[in-house]
């Protein structure tokens, strides 16, 4: 049995972060279905937050010119080529038809799928449980944010994040990552990201309305045939407690270069700490023993 404030779902969550009548949690939707990768999210993060450039270095594999989320790099459009799924087959048939029967596909067997990738926003951070300093905070809205004027650089965060969001900024070694633009919410404005999104591919509002929101989207894309069609991030019982920036995806998560499973890599430290304990009670015993035998055997001699 796991701690629940480690694991599982979690309701209230910025009450149970010490805010009083907190208003709902926020959070992001980002349909990849509508996303045509023009990365106007990524210049509106820059400019409203001050990030440095990322050097515009082209892999040559991509259009993609930052590779992935970084110090200096909250909001990362991907761009990946793909061969298409199959045609469906015509009404009426059973089968596709045979390569005979129709004329060769002239350009349309590959596909783009492009995504704007975030922090999650988790229900269970990770990256907070494991800073010594209190930098990281959960806001009134659910979100988790660095304060980087408190940061010492330890990293700890960094290897604590299962999506591999989190960066330390080389220049100075301390951590930063998209805060879901926390100066706005606070003023009652959306993130820069979803403001300039031209498609609402990434769309803003209470967590609950867009969870709602993108059920419906779901069942829309079945409908119409794309039944690869899947949600990313959105379930309150997975490994995360659910994310605050959870996706529509085209294909496994995986093709995304996002974990197929993630689990906070903090939820397991209340067992480790009972195990632990018990280890060290055990030492404990074998130690007062291990003097205690001499001690009743020296006594028995002197009889």
């Amino acid at each position: 049995m796991t701690d629940p404030l480690f694991s599982g779902p979690e309701p209230g969550l910025a009450g149970d972060a010490g805010h009083a009548d907190p208003p709902p949690r926020m959070g992001f939707f980002t349909d990849t279905s509508v996303c045509i990768g023009c990365k106007a999210c990524e210049v509106a993060c820059k400019e409203w937050n001050a990030l440095p450039e990322d050097g515009l270095c082209l892999t040559g594999m991509s259009y993609d010119n930052t590779g992935a989320l970084g110090a200096s790099t909250w909001r990362h459009v991907a761009f990946i080529e793909q061969s298409a799924p199959p045609a469906p087959a015509p009404e009426g048939r059973r089968e596709l038809p045979l390569v005979q029967d129709s004329a060769p596909p002239s350009g349309g067997d590959f596909r783009w799928l492009m995504s704007s990738d975030v922090c999650k926003h988790c229900t269970h951070a990770a990256c907070l449980d494991v800073c010594p300093t209190g930098s990281l905070f959960r806001t009134e809205f659910g979100t988790v944010v660095v304060q980087e004027d408190i940061c010492n650089g330890c990293g700890y965060c960094v290897p604590a994040c299962p999506y591999g969001v989190i960066e330390q900024r080389p220049s100075d070694g301390r951590a930063f990552k998209c805060t879901l633009c926390y100066d706005r919410l606070g003023a009652g404005q959306e993130p820069a990201c979803a403001k300039a999104c031209p498609t609402e591919s990434i769309q803003f509002g209470p967590l609950d309305e867009l969870r709602e929101r993108a059920a419906l989207r779901v069942s829309q894309l079945h409908a119409a045939g794309v039944g690869e069609a899947r949600l990313y991030g959105h379930d309150p019982a997975d490994g995360v407690g659910g994310d605050g920036a959870f996706f529509l995806l085209l294909d496994e998560p995986e093709v995304y270069g996002l974990p197929p499973d993630p689990v906070v890599t903090t939820r397991d430290l209340p067992a480790m700490w009972k195990h632990a304990g018990a280890a060290a009670l055990s030492l404990v015993g074998g130690l007062a023993l291990a003097f205690a035998l001499p001690a009743a055997r020296g006594a028995r001699a002197g009889r």
